[in-house]
């Protein structure tokens, strides 16, 4: 069984507008509650046992959130091994702050601005050879990264593709091996100027080395003002999500 969990929770959160003015995204209220603290409690109830969490803004609110709530975790502060994200960024820097924590170990990884249910969260725990990425079915594919399977191996990853090439979405949950660190080196600043973990990803699937796991329950991104009122009626609706 797969026990560690990768937690990436270093950025500000600039689309939450004035609510991370002075904390990050992960930290704002739900229902009284820090959004994070819903995501590490799925992930409690789901199995995993060892949390690594790689933050950078506002760092010291987060430890205090870990101490406040009894939550135990290895953090890591991504930039003070990476610099300033000006420096570098992006979804594949948190992997490269974790190499020497997880070892050889086999891991999951998530954001921690997303939810996920406790369900599908265990079925991500696959303890074998190959890499996974989650996928879900959606009606505005055009919006996400698609996923293209050939056979049962991952194909490639299409970032918002303009003609329709299939409607299962890249959900940004991860189980990932240790070849995952070998892949780091090779890849480069996209055209936005970050490194992806999506490029990563791609590198393993030229080897015929990931597979899709299809999300069953759902994928909650805490990303936008108005996400505080939906994810507040959500987990009203679904107190045992």
């Amino acid at each position: 069984m797969i026990k560690k969990v990768v937690v990436a929770a270093a950025g500000q959160g600039t689309r939450m507008l004035h609510l991370t003015r002075n904390k990050c995204k992960h930290l704002i209220n739900v229902q009284k509650r820090p959004f994070l603290a819903y995501v590490l409690d799925n992930l409690k109830k789901a199995g995993y046992k060892e949390f690594i969490l790689v933050v950078g803004y506002t760092d010291n609110l987060m430890r205090e959130f870990l101490k406040q709530y009894k939550y135990d975790a290895i953090v890591v502060n991504q930039f003070e091994i990476l610099g300033p994200k000006e420096k570098m960024y992006g979804t594949a820097c948190p992997l490269m702050c974790v190499k020497d924590i997880v070892k050889k170990e086999q891991f999951l990884f998530i954001c921690g601005d997303n939810l996920y249910s406790v369900g599908d969260l265990k079925a991500m725990n696959i303890n074998d050879k190959y890499n996974y990425v989650a996928g879900l079915h959606h009606k505005n594919p055009e919006k996400y990264g698609v996923l293209v399977n050939g056979g049962e191996f991952l194909e490639k990853i299409v970032e918002k593709p303009k003609k329709y090439i299939g409607d299962l979405i890249n959900a940004g949950m991860y189980k990932f091996t240790s070849e995952v660190f070998n892949k780091l080196p090779q890849i480069k600043k996209s055209p936005r100027g970050e490194y992806e973990i999506t490029d990563v990803i791609s590198l393993l699937a030229k080897e015929k080395k990931v597979k899709v796991k299809k999300i069953k329950d759902y994928w909650k991104d805490f990303g936008n003002p108005g996400d505080v009122i939906k994810l507040s009626k959500f987990l009203k609706e679904n107190r045992d999500c």
